[in-house]
């Protein structure tokens, strides 16, 4: 009999056990939900109609936003393997691609989360519409940087990591945003430029659809120099230079006779047009070197001074010139 009623008493004291948790559970579940059921006056007075927006609305928003920005960096990541895959392993092609697809999750996000706060997204467009107009006006500079992003990252014209020439500066594109490129120029500065430069003006890019570049370097000789002996010297110099594209070939050109000089260009082609600067300083010095060990004058300006040396005794007397050189009175010497 006493195990029996040791039994029992154990049974009851674990049934007790079990209720305590229960009522301990489900008294945290009705805090949370009346929490969670809490008002927010200031999103409820923004809401249209009746229904209120409470604490619970609040946090499913930011649980949508939150849960929109993994959702974005995990289908980036699955993105830039497919396209690796596909054997489109350009940076720029990739980070493009990337973001796109990242602004157009967020948008979607985002409208999901405005209607998880009660917020009807149709009827805030109607009633924004005439405010939109306005605002547009205001913020033209702006929404033009905006709408070339989106031509820039649809267009692919400029991409990451190219090389482009703007308002006559040379520099490599960093990042692309939606409102501003970033970009780098030789001097290691970081320049801002917005995208709506990008899309209305003039833009050199030299890597649009290959990174091959020529690099150009004039220099004149003199004009007693053998000609074709000179185009020769220039020739091997500029095969000799070692950050050429050897699949096509240097180019000598007579230009010009200019005033004191025969001018010559030399031309070479090159695959990495961020360095030109560099390339070109490499060329000049082989240029020059090979011209001097070939004998050959490197011309440079010169002006010839003639003077007439006038004796003494003419200052004495009138000069006299034109008509008048032939008589003292102005006559022609004749009676």
């Amino acid at each position: 009999m006493s195990l029996i009623q040791d039994t029992t008493d154990g049974a009851a004291l674990g049934q007790a056990a079990e209720q305590l948790v229960e009522d301990a559970a489900g008294g945290v579940i009705a805090q949370i939900q009346r929490l969670l059921e809490f008002e927010v006056p200031i999103l409820s007075a923004l809401a249209p109609g009746d229904a209120p927006v409470d604490v619970g609305n609040v946090v499913g928003f930011a649980i949508v936003i939150v849960a929109t920005f993994v959702v974005s960096k995990f289908v980036q990541m699955l993105l830039a393997k497919a396209m690796h895959r596909r054997g489109m392993k350009d940076v720029g092609t990739v980070g493009t691609a990337q973001r796109l697809v990242h602004y157009v999750l967020i948008v979607l996000g985002f409208g999901v989360a405005i209607e998880t706060l009660g917020f009807d997204l149709t009827a805030l467009f109607a009633a924004g519409a005439v405010v939109a107009v306005g605002f547009g006006f205001a913020m033209q500079n702006i929404l033009q940087n905006f709408v070339s992003g989106f031509i820039l990252l649809i267009e692919r014209s400029v991409k990451p990591g190219d090389t482009i020439e703007v308002d006559g500066y040379i520099v490599k594109v960093e990042e692309m945003g939606i409102r501003a490129t970033i970009v780098r120029n030789w001097d290691d500065e970081e320049i801002i430029i917005p995208n709506s430069t990008l899309v209305t003006n003039n833009v050199k890019n030299f890597t649009l659809r290959d990174d091959l570049h020529r690099l150009r370097s004039k220099v004149g000789v003199a004009y007693d120099s053998d000609l074709d002996h000179t185009r020769e010297v220039l020739m091997a110099a500029a095969d000799a230079v070692e950050f050429r594209n050897p699949v096509k070939d240097p180019v000598v050109l007579l230009v010009e006779f200019g005033d004191s000089a025969v001018l010559f260009d030399v031309s070479v082609w090159t695959n990495d047009p961020w360095t030109s600067r560099a390339n070109r300083s490499h060329l000049n010095y082989a240029v020059w070197n090979a011209l001097k060990a070939g004998g050959i004058t490197i011309a440079f300006p010169q002006m010839d001074v003639h003077l007439d040396v006038v004796s003494a005794g003419d200052h004495g007397g009138d000069t006299a010139t034109g008509p008048r050189a032939s008589g003292e009175d102005g006559s022609d010497g004749e009676d």
